[in-house]
C-alpha cells in the first residue's frame, strides 16, 4: 500500500467523526488571560500549490522586481502597509492589519537547501521536515504526538479536510481526519480486535476507524458550549477555520490543529487568481483572527500560513512556474509582530529563484520549543530555533 492509498483510505474510515482523549481539557479551568505553556495549540494553514511570495509580500522597491515580472508585478500604488521596501498584496489589507495590531510576524525568505519543485514531494519533505534526499515515513508533527501522548489519544492532532495530512502521521493514530463537523455523532461500537486484513498497515487505519467511536458525546458537548459566529465568509476554507474556532472555544483543546487551501499553482492567469485565492484567505483569517481575539484566546492559538514553495522570480508571460523560498506568516500566540528576515535578493538567485534564508525546520523547532515546551531534537529536527518570532 503507497501513502496516497493510505491517505485515501485513511480518509474515508475516519468519516468525519471526531473523538476526545481525556487531556484535551486544559482550557476549561483556564482564566483566558495568562500565558501558560501547557495551554498552548498551534493551527497550521497550508497553502496548496506554491503560493506565490513575492507577489504575496511584495518587494514594491526593488526595480528588478519589475523587471523579472513586466506582466503581473503589482503596481506600487496597489500594494499596501509599506514598510523597508515590503508591502502586502492589496487584497490582504487584513493581514496588513493585523500585523499594525502587533500580531503578524513575517518570515522571508523560508526554505530548505537543495529544493525540490514537485508539488508533491516538496508537501512531504515539509510534512516530515526531512532533508531533501532523506524518505520518512511518519510527519513531524505525528512523531511529535508519539513522545506526546502517554496513551493512544486519538484526536492529539486533528485535521479538517477531505483527506488525511501525512504530517500528523505517527506510529499511533493520535490524530484524526474531520470532514464534516456535523457528522460528529457516536456510531455503533466495533470490535477492536477484528483485522482488515494481514496487512497492517490496513489493521492501523482499522484503528482510526474504531477510535472514531470514542468520546462522540463528548464532542456534542463541546460544540454546545460554543457558539458560531456570523462574521466568517460562506466558503469551505472559512468554515474549516470556524469549526477549528468552535472546539477551541468550546474548551477542547487539540495540540495541534491542521487545515489547507488550495488553488495557488498559478501557471496562468495569475493576477485573477491570486488575487481571489488571497482575499479567500485573508477574509477567512481575519474573521478567524477576530473570533479568538474576542474570545481572549489568541494569546494561546498560534496560526501558521505557509506553502510548499514559492514561485520563480521571472514571471512566464501570464503567470509564474514553481521556484524555492516564500514567506512564511505567523498570527497569534503573543508573537512579536517582525518582519524577520532580508528582503528577497533579487539580484542573488539559484538558477532563477530565490536563495532561501530561513530553513522551515528551524520555524518548526521554535513553535516546538516554546510553544509547545518540547525537546524537537527528539524527533530528529537539529536546526536551530529562531529567538525573534516569540
Amino acid at each position: 500500500m503507497n501513502r496516497r492509498q493510505f491517505l485515501s483510505l485513511s480518509g474515508t474510515f475516519t468519516g468525519g467523526m471526531l473523538v476526545l482523549p481525556d487531556f484535551l481539557y486544559a482550557f476549561g479551568s483556564q482564566n483566558n488571560s495568562g500565558l501558560l505553556t501547557e495551554e498552548q495549540c498551534l493551527v497550521f494553514i497550508q497553502l496548496n500549490g506554491g503560493n506565490d511570495g513575492l507577489n504575496t509580500f511584495v518587494p514594491f522597491d526593488d526595480p528588478n522586481y519589475y523587471y523579472n515580472r513586466p506582466k503581473i508585478a503589482l503596481s506600487k500604488d496597489d500594494v499596501v502597509s509599506k514598510n523597508n521596501g515590503m508591502a502586502f498584496h492589496p487584497a490582504l489589507k487584513d493581514f496588513a492589519q493585523i500585523q499594525q495590531n502587533g500580531d503578524l510576524t513575517v518570515i522571508q525568505n523560508v526554505g530548505y537547501p537543495e529544493p525540490n519543485r514537485s508539488h508533491f514531494r516538496s508537501q512531504e519533505i515539509w510534512q516530515t521536515a526531512s532533508a531533501s534526499n532523506q524518505y520518512i515515513n511518519e510527519g513531524w508533527l505525528g512523531r511529535y504526538l508519539d513522545l506526546q501522548c502517554k496513551e493512544h489519544t486519538p484526536t492529539a492532532g486533528i485535521n479538517i479536510d477531505n483527506i488525511d495530512n501525512l504530517a500528523l502521521k505517527g506510529n499511533e493514530p493520535n490524530a484524526i481526519t474531520v470532514k464534516d463537523p456535523n457528522r460528529f455523532k457516536p456510531k455503533t461500537e466495533t470490535d477492536e480486535t477484528a483485522k482488515l486484513s494481514n496487512n497492517p498497515q490496513l489493521d492501523f487505519v482499522r484503528k482510526i476507524a474504531n477510535s472514531a467511536t470514542e468520546g462522540a458525546e463528548d464532542i456534542q458537548k463541546a460544540l454546545a458550549k460554543s457558539t458560531s459566529e456570523n462574521s466568517y465568509p460562506k466558503t469551505n476554507f472559512s468554515k474549516n477555520l470556524e469549526w477549528i474556532a468552535r472546539l477551541i472555544k468550546g474548551n477542547l483543546n487539540s495540540k495541534v490543529y491542521y487545515t489547507s487551501l488550495g488553488g495557488f499553482d498559478t501557471h496562468d492567469n495569475q493576477l485573477a487568481i491570486h488575487k481571489n485565492k488571497l482575499t479567500e484567505l485573508n477574509d477567512a483569517i481575519f474573521s478567524f483572527y477576530t473570533d479568538l481575539k474576542n474570545a481572549k484566546l489568541l494569546q494561546n492559538v498560534t496560526i501558521v500560513v505557509f506553502s510548499e514553495f514559492g514561485r520563480r522570480v521571472k514571471d512566464n508571460g501570464n503567470g509564474t512556474d514553481h521556484g524555492t523560498a516564500a514567506p512564511l506568516f505567523i498570527i497569534g500566540g503573543s508573537n512579536k509582530g517582525k518582519i524577520i528576515g532580508k528582503n528577497p535578493d533579487l539580484t542573488n538567485l539559484d538558477n532563477g529563484d530565490l536563495k532561501f534564508e530561513t530553513d522551515f525546520r528551524s520555524v518548526y523547532a521554535t513553535l516546538l520549543k516554546q510553544k509547545l515546551n518540547f525537546d524537537y531534537s527528539k524527533i530528529g529536527i537539529n536546526n536551530t530555533p529562531l529567538t525573534t518570532i516569540f
